[in-house]
């Protein structure tokens, strides 16, 4: 175990970040160290697909409201498991264990637009940002997010993180 000594103490008193990122808890995308960021330095809502919940979006409410963060990130990444779940439910009509395929179903609205015909890699690189981009609408087309934007006080950027290349792409 590292030394972690002095490590935390100026968490001791609060902590200040200066964003906010809903991501996925996928063990491969640690927010962390890919913005190479110190403790307290970012707010990690962390959910299979960065999936909007009532409880996540009170988490990105709490980090505006209190932690006064004003950049807000949903960041999707690679070969994103949740996704590729979403696509079979939608596609093949595959189905999960219950509280797996409740997850699954929060994300398949999101892949209205994926084509069907795409081969297997490509339709999951293009749901993965499709993903990102419906959580962004979820959050932008709710109330407090509507008004936080029209105030100014919020930023909210999507992006993607390649797993492989350890690269995190911003969606435009």
């Amino acid at each position: 175990m590292r030394d972690q000594t002095g490590l935390f103490d100026d968490l001791v008193e609060g902590q200040h970040p200066y964003a906010t990122i809903l991501g996925c808890s996928d063990s491969r995308v640690p927010p962390e160290l890919i913005f190479d960021a110190k403790f307290g330095e970012l707010f990690v809502i962390r959910v299979a697909g960065n999936v909007l919940s009532p409880e996540v979006a009170g988490s990105l409410q709490y980090a505006g409201t209190h932690l006064k963060t004003q950049l807000f990130m949903v960041l999707g990444h690679e070969g994103c498991g949740a996704v590729q779940a979403a696509l079979a439910t939608k596609f093949q009509g595959a189905q999960e264990r219950s509280r797996i395929q409740f997850l699954v179903e929060k994300i398949v609205p999101g892949l209205e637009q994926i084509d069907p015909q795409l081969p297997r890699q490509q339709a999951l690189a293009s749901a993965v940002e499709a993903n990102v981009r419906w959580s962004m609408r979820q959050i932008f087309d709710s109330p407090e997010g509507r008004a936080h934007v029209a105030e100014g006080l919020m930023k909210l950027v999507g992006a993607v993180y390649e797993i492989a290349s350890g690269r995190v792409r911003l969606l435009r």
